[in-house]
């Protein structure tokens, strides 16, 4: 018969070093998915994932643990991406009406700028040719950004400070064009222009219009995948 005293007593050392281990690899796993944003923006989609385990500071084995294909890979970054994306869309819409934050239409701006700094339009290509645009997680993400955003401008609107001419769509597509490299110049370089257009695109959606514009508001309808 065991008894307490002569029972196996199992290493305190190793119960300490599970929670170590799983917080390493969770670390890990957001440093590749970090890294390779980063290539990605600079050098496409083909850029070879030896260089971004390097720049995630792993090791290949734990790069392809983690992601064993490239496609893999690619989505993890369009989720981060649009997550991200959306985070900051609806902590805009939640400042929207605080007593201190300015007003819907300086919460929109807050919006804009920081969603620059994901550098949506040089992904483009990559999610465009690499990511499934039915993927059910994505879908999400996008249905809940373009609520928050829609939101947010229609309070704007209803406040008297956005015109009433644009829509969603014109937003991202400035976002997106703002934040991709010209041919011949690097993402780097623009990096220190992209605000200053911003705002000044900014200062056109302001109420009220000083022009017509032609054609039709875009919206999250025109960037919907067909099928």
């Amino acid at each position: 018969m065991t008894t307490a005293a002569t029972e196996p007593v199992r290493p305190v050392e190793t119960v300490a070093r599970a929670p170590k281990l799983r917080a390493d690899a969770t670390r890990n796993r957001e440093r590749i998915v970090l890294a390779a944003r980063d290539a990605f923006v600079e050098h496409g989609a083909d850029v070879p994932l030896d260089e971004i385990a390097k720049r995630a500071g792993v090791g290949n084995a734990t790069l392809y643990r983690n992601f064993p294909d490239r496609a893999s890979l690619i989505r993890e970054v369009a989720l981060l991406v649009k997550n991200r994306i959306l985070a900051l869309a609806e902590t805009a819409a939640a400042e929207a009406d605080a007593p201190d934050g300015g007003g819907p239409f300086e919460a929109l701006e807050r919006f804009a700028h920081a969603a620059v700094a994901e550098k949506v339009g040089a992904l483009c290509p990559v999610f465009t040719h690499h990511v499934d645009p039915f993927d059910p997680d994505l879908t999400e993400a996008r249905e809940r950004l373009m609520s928050a955003v829609s939101g947010l401008m229609e309070r704007a609107r209803a406040a008297g400070e956005l015109r009433a001419d644009v829509d969603h769509g014109d937003l991202f597509i400035a976002i997106s064009q703002l934040t991709r490299p010209l041919p011949g110049t690097s993402c780097q370089l623009l990096d220190g222009f992209v605000h200053r257009h911003l705002q000044l695109f900014l200062d056109g959606l302001r109420a009220p219009a000083r022009s017509v514009l032609p054609g039709r508001a875009a919206t999250f309808e025109d960037f919907q995948p067909r099928d």
